[in-house]
């Protein structure tokens, strides 16, 4: 994977969570960062899958999980996982006192029920 692939290693993550969900004060399962711009969103198991939407509107394919001892990306134009990939700038996971999901405060207790 390179830089022509969309992958940006130099490109620090947008935050500590979902931009939109933050934004609009929603809620995640887990989280996905854009491997070209840093963009973080939820994933789409979330309730909003912001994720896929942000790669479908910009065309960035890849994202890498934004989950505490996860390194895998995910190519949504392959439809394809990749066990690993190269090293982006950190952080390389959300806070490990963020809850999952989260964030704390925001998710309902029926969250079960919202996964897709």
């Amino acid at each position: 994977m390179t830089a022509e692939q969309g992958i940006d290693v130099s490109a620090p993550p947008s935050g500590t969570g979902c931009v939109e969900c933050d934004a609009s004060g929603g809620w995640w399962f887990h989280l996905r960062r854009c491997a070209q711009c840093g963009h973080i969103g939820c994933c789409d198991s979330s309730p909003s899958q912001h994720a896929s939407r942000h790669a479908a509107e910009t065309g960035h394919p890849l994202i890498q999980s934004f989950e505490p001892g996860e390194d895998w990306f995910w190519s949504y134009a392959e439809n394809r996982m990749y066990a690993s990939g190269p090293d982006l700038a950190p952080p390389d996971h959300h806070p490990l006192d963020q809850p999952v999901p989260g964030p704390a405060g925001r998710v309902p207790p029926d969250w079960q029920r919202h996964l897709h």
